[in-house]
């Protein structure tokens, strides 16, 4: 089945990538590409979205779009630096902006009988994030929204299916943002809302079967929720010709090998779970850089998966757990304008060793859509909704260098946090959380006695791609409980401190 599809042009905006997830919301099917990397085949979208960016228009970084294939031929819709870009060079007029127009506004002026704006009214809550404004409409331009500090809030251009907004629709802040995209897309696009998880898990079946055919197919399970989805959708294409490996690189949480494998058999899948945490350990022996440390759980990693993947015979495919966003931050990394924070592990890189082909079930979905595939493939709610976990496990939450005792100490502490999450109910309003071990002996006392013992940091943040994310307002109650308990329990901790940092500045792990 053919569907519906959506371009997104990313001028390096940080919220390019919610606005493909919004799209998908609605069931249309998006997808990003950088400004200078226009498909060929652009009669095959029936819409472009042009995002938002850190540049100005009027500086000589301007970042400019070969748009002669779609302005006037396609519905398209400019967001903020899009908004700008046709303005400032259509004959309109871009300057500073006195102040810097940056978070929540509301509508004061919204033109009446207008399909673009249909269902949005006065005093709609919208978000703003730029320091140019818009002082004077390009050729064409019709203004159709404004808000009391930013007249040229939205605005249309006469003869074309062009309609560019000042304000991001994309960020839940902007209340009525959902509804816009909507009327833009299905009212006026005319795009057909059929992009759902039934269908993808339909047609992506029915594409493995055909990409793989009878061949064998190797798996890396990692007990998260994209490896465990990807490796339900391949079973139920090629059923046994699926050989999955769950490698213990000793630094799971506790218990967790031993649980995990047995929830995986349970789900019938051929699973093969090898201990390899000795190795792992051995491996990181000394070792207190954090970039050396992910470098040497890789490479562990790929040298006890390939041990394993040669004892099984005749196998011609790797699978990834590869999800969209880690294929468009690849692209940009490679001459798109977004900035790459962190490299990622699933995207190229691959060992000369390991000379088979690669299927990327999820490839095409974010996480959020991962999630809802898994829940109509029937995976248990609980192991969805799981929280992200990082591929070196506690490796990169025990700061400095690693120890079989650190290992043990930090499982204990970490078990007590989450199951007391879990106990509390406040374990699905935390989009993640862990415990980092610290380098930092403290003074304490217990009973009539001096200690000198480890310290650490509780984290639990809300967010809804990990791009940003907030620190949560755990209960005193709760953090007070959970602290006596780490301490009375864990011996070698003696105290217990909870982080307020949001990311950015600070990122979710503390390596």
């Amino acid at each position: 089945m053919q569907h519906d599809k959506v371009l997104i042009l990313d001028f390096g905006s940080q919220y390019t990538q919610l606005i493909a997830r919004r799209v998908r919301e609605l069931n249309i099917y998006s997808e990003i590409h950088p400004f200078n990397k226009i498909p060929t085949n652009i009669e095959d979208y029936k819409a472009v979205i042009l995002s938002g960016s850190p540049n100005s228009v009027r500086g000589e970084d301007a970042l400019h779009p070969d748009l002669s294939e779609i302005r006037g031929k396609k519905p398209m819709l400019a967001v903020c630096y899009g908004a700008q870009y046709l303005a400032h060079f259509s004959g309109g007029e871009v300057a500073p902006s006195n102040t810097r127009e940056y978070g929540r506004a509301n509508l004061s002026f919204v033109q009446k009988g207008e399909p673009f704006l249909s269902n949005i009214s006065e005093g709609s809550q919208v978000w703003m994030s730029h320091s140019d404004t818009i002082k004077a409409l390009p050729k064409g331009g019709v203004l159709l929204a404004s808000t009391s500090d930013v007249e040229n809030a939205a605005y249309k251009i006469q003869g074309e299916t062009t309609f560019a907004i000042q304000f991001h629709p994309e960020v839940y802040h902007s209340t009525d943002g959902k509804q816009l995209l909507e009327n833009f897309l299905v009212t006026i696009a005319g795009i057909n809302q059929d992009w759902t998880p039934d269908s993808f898990v339909e047609e992506t079946v029915a594409a493995i079967k055909d990409k793989v055919g009878g061949d064998k197919v190797v798996l890396g399970l990692s007990g998260g929720v994209d490896s465990t989805v990807a490796a339900v959708l391949l079973n139920k294409a090629i059923g046994k010709n699926l050989y999955c490996i769950f490698v213990n690189n000793g630094l799971l949480r506790k218990n967790e090998f031993e649980s995990v494998l047995k929830q995986y058999e349970g789900m019938g899948l051929n699973v093969k779970g090898v201990d390899a945490s000795k190795r792992f350990l051995d491996a990181l022996a000394g070792i207190e850089d954090p970039e050396k440390k992910r470098k040497a759980i890789g490479n562990a990693f790929i040298e006890v998966f390939d041990d394993e993947a040669h004892k099984l015979e005749d196998v011609k495919w790797l699978a990834q757990g590869t999800i969209y966003p880690d294929v468009i931050e690849s692209v940009s990394a490679t001459g798109g304008p977004s900035a790459t924070i962190k490299s990622h592990h699933n995207v190229g890189g691959l060992p000369d060793f390991m000379k088979l082909k690669i299927v990327e079930p999820l490839r095409a979905i974010f996480k959020d859509e991962v999630r809802r595939v898994g829940a109509t493939l029937g995976i248990d709610p609980e192991l969805l909704g799981r929280h992200p976990f990082p591929g070196p496990g506690l490796g990169i939450r025990i700061l400095g260098d690693i120890t079989a005792e650190k290992v043990r100490m930090l499982q204990e502490v970490d078990a007590i946090f989450i199951n007391g999450l879990k106990e509390w109910g406040l374990y699905d309003k935390v989009w993640q959380a862990g415990a980092m071990l610290l380098p930092v002996n403290s003074v304490g006392v217990m009973g009539d006695e001096r200690t000198y013992e480890k310290c650490v940091a509780l984290r639990a943040v809300e967010s809804t791609d990990g791009m940003t994310a907030d620190w949560v307002n755990l209960p005193y109650e709760f953090l007070q409980k959970t602290s006596n308990d780490i301490i009375n329990k864990v011996k070698g901790v003696n105290r217990v401190v909870y982080d307020i940092s949001s990311k950015p500045p600070a990122t979710i792990e503390w390596e």
